[in-house]
């Protein structure tokens, strides 16, 4: 049985497919501890492979309300069930068929109180967690793609027009979301995902894009928020079939299938390309089979699952972390929720004392002998900052710099910084001046080499 749909719950780690002929399965990967000499996790044993009865037609939508721990599944004739868990198997709780039209979309809200299911005829259904209706509403528009806004209180509808609508979450017309992605040609593309990141888990920027919207022909819009007219355009180049941005986030997930234009010969290659969110690509996944149906991202976004054909097929995610060891310290970066700044943690791994910084626009973090050098943009200025820090965050010297500190490395004397074109480097210590410092104890407490 081919799949159609996957969707992986964050916070309990359980994998949900739907695919043809009814056929719907939850999974749970076991973690194991093992470390393959690559640093890739070992190979996992599923812990749950439970099949749930129900569903005849396709399971074409699947979606889980992680604070209830409810699942939300429904098929191409339209038959919505939605399941709970009882001692620790999965069990229907509610049943719900239109038998007019088939459900193209649901969503849940961030808290998960309230669902939206939306149907291809237009039909829009809003309901609570508990099951009762809250409103429906038959909207003059071809449905295909349904997101609410983080606060839940808009709703956005695509549709098979390749047009996006703003609703408010009581079912009123807001306005019409320009897509500045769609060019001359658009007309036979489609929407292929509309995505809109959260926030739970924290941004580092203010200023980054949390909403994506992607089209067939391999466009996407970036967007800070429903109303930005300057968002990220992006060109993959692929034929898209899917979108997920990670749990966290920090990347975007685009699937979809490149080449078979190229002559007789020429076969299409299935890919998921990874983006930061101002655009950036990252990296490349080529995937075996005839096209990704589906792609879903682990809780902490380490791994993602791709259904492929008959297959799930996982791929470990190893980030570039913000980090860097130097004496007894370590130093790293993470996000916090609530806060748009960079949390910066040093940490004396000899005498657990633990100091926490907060930096704003902060690019990256490299360590050295006794010291660390974060660099970060300049408040208000298109100048970008070099602040060289001791072991306890606190700062020694600074340099603002035009260069953009794309690639960064320290030394025990130099820090060099570097941008695609252009070189800076900053003699921050002579050799002079650390034996004076060590012999004489000037400038510096004595230090033992």
């Amino acid at each position: 049985m081919r799949l159609k749909s996957l969707s992986w719950n964050g916070v309990n780690g359980w994998i949900v497919c739907g695919g043809e002929g009814g056929l719907l399965k939850v999974l749970k990967l076991d973690s194991s501890r093992g470390v393959d000499k690559k640093g890739a996790g070992g190979p996992s044993n599923l812990s749950m492979n439970q099949t749930l009865e129900g569903h005849n037609g396709s399971v074409v939508c699947v979606c889980w309300n992680e604070n209830y721990r409810k699942l939300t599944t429904s098929d191409q004739y339209g038959l919505i069930i939605v399941w709970m868990l009882h001692k620790g198997m999965w069990f229907e709780e509610m049943i719900n068929n239109r038998n007019k039209s088939t459900a193209r979309g649901m969503s849940w809200t961030s808290d998960g109180q309230r669902i939206c299911i939306i149907y291809e005829d237009g039909y829009v259904i809003v309901g609570s967690v508990d099951g009762n209706r809250l409103w429906g509403k038959e909207l003059k528009l071809e449905l295909s793609h349904v997101e609410w806004s983080p606060d839940g209180r808009n709703i956005l509808f695509g549709t098979l027009q390749c047009e996006v609508y703003i609703y408010d979450s009581s079912g009123n017309y807001l306005s019409q979301l320009p897509l500045y992605c769609l060019d001359e040609s658009a007309a036979a593309t489609s929407i292929i995902g509309v995505d809109w990141y959260d926030g739970a888990e924290g941004v580092t920027d203010a200023n980054q894009p949390t909403l994506a919207i992607g089209v067939e022909n391999g466009r996407l819009q970036l967007m800070r928020h429903e109303h930005d007219d300057a968002p990220v355009l992006i060109d993959t180049g692929l034929t898209a079939t899917n979108l997920r941005w990670a749990t966290n986030g920090t990347v975007l997930a685009l699937a979809g299938s490149y080449g078979g234009g190229g002559g007789s010969g020429a076969r299409e290659v299935a890919m998921v390309q990874f983006y930061s969110p101002y655009g950036q690509h990252l990296r490349t996944l080529k995937v075996p089979g005839s096209g990704i149906q589906a792609l879903s991202w682990e809780g902490g976004s380490l791994r993602v699952a791709l259904a492929v054909d008959t297959f799930i097929y996982f791929a470990n995610i190893r980030p570039d972390y913000r980090w860097g060891f130097f004496g007894d310290t370590l130093v790293a970066a993470y996000a916090q929720p609530e806060r748009t700044d960079s949390t910066v943690l040093f940490w004396n791994t000899k005498t657990d004392e633990r100091v926490t910084k907060y930096y704003n626009k902060l690019l990256s973090v490299k360590a050295a002998s006794e010291n660390c050098v974060l660099a970060n943009q300049a408040e208000g200025s298109p100048q970008y900052q070099l602040l060289l820090c001791n072991a306890i965050g606190s700062p020694l010297d600074s340099k603002y710099i035009d260069v953009e500190p794309t690639y960064l490395s320290i030394t025990p004397y130099h820090v060099v910084a570097a941008s695609h074109s252009f070189l800076y480097v900053w003699q921050y210590r002579t050799l002079m001046s650390k034996l004076t410092s060590v012999d004489l104890g000037t400038g510096s407490p004595r230090r033992k080499e």
